[in-house]
């Protein structure tokens, strides 16, 4: 399992501070890779405000009671209010990659529903390209470093991430539009676990009675992205999870997640992430 965290005051104390308006005490990232599962269950929840980030794969929630289990597949937030309790699991199985952050202060539930997270919200819908991951670290390296002014950049870091899930809240397909919502959810569910084997646009399309210009225009408003730029970035990321792992060779990586090309796949991944597969290694 690889997981990176840091923690206010190197405090993994659950605390509940009025002094100020929001306030960032914990946050994280986890990945399971040989851990078979990571089970977390608090019946009182905690005193603060959590949220977390399905960056690939999925979890496993039971917000009501333990028999009722909701899949949160990646692209999804979860967002835990105090007092609430907190039962859910990762498995290795699903390749799950998550981050996360708790916050408290004075004015979180006003700040919240300033921006479209009311009270009704618990998991939404956000999109799954890598500007949350990258707004998640840059959290992970502020808190570990604690430099000058690193409270203010947490809280920037943090109302970034808010910023960006109300923008997608008022510009995604309209709530009222089911069919539409579901069609796109489907989509993205199915994208996020056959990533790595060949899909073709428009064959999807037509085996869900859909045209494929529909499909694919509505796709991207719902997720910043088209079908094909999906699954490439949801393959690149997945490619960066083994690459921290020596035991795959980079001609491995490519075929686990989907390219038979390893050169092809060189190229993507550098493309994306302005390094080399091999390049990237070397600098983790």
């Amino acid at each position: 399992m690889y997981t990176n965290n840091a923690y206010l005051n190197n405090s993994t104390i659950d605390r509940k501070d009025k002094s100020k308006g929001l306030i960032i005490t914990m946050c994280g990232t986890y990945k399971l890779y040989t851990k078979p599962k990571l089970p977390t269950w608090r019946p009182r929840g905690r005193l603060d405000f959590q949220l977390l980030f399905i960056a690939s794969g999925k979890a496993h929630f039971h917000f009501n009671n333990d028999s009722d289990e909701t899949i949160v597949h990646a692209g999804h937030m979860v967002l835990y209010r105090p007092k609430e309790p907190q039962k859910y699991e990762y498995y290795a199985k699903d390749n799950v990659e998550v981050y996360w952050v708790h916050f408290t202060g004075n004015n979180v539930t006003n700040l919240l529903r300033s921006y479209g997270l009311t009270d009704d919200k618990r998991v939404f819908y956000c999109g799954s390209g890598s500007e949350y991951q990258i707004l998640f670290r840059e959290m992970i390296k502020e808190l570990q470093m604690c430099q000058n002014g690193y409270p203010e950049m947490l809280e920037m870091y943090l109302r970034q991430i808010f910023i960006r899930l109300h923008r997608h809240f008022l510009s995604s397909v309209s709530h009222d539009n089911t069919h539409k919502a579901d069609e796109i959810d489907n989509a993205v569910s199915y994208f996020s676990e056959h990533y790595n084997e060949p899909i073709n646009i428009d064959s999807y399309a037509e085996q869900n009675n859909i045209s494929t210009s529909w499909f694919i225009r509505n796709f991207r408003l719902y997720t910043g992205i088209t079908p094909k730029q999906f699954i490439m970035r949801k393959r690149i990321y997945n490619a960066e999870a083994l690459l921290q792992n020596p035991q795959y060779n980079i001609n491995e990586i490519a075929r686990i997640v989907g390219y038979e090309n390893p050169l092809y796949f060189s190229r993507i991944f550098q493309k994306l992430k302005g390094l080399s597969p091999s390049e990237y290694r070397k600098n983790i």
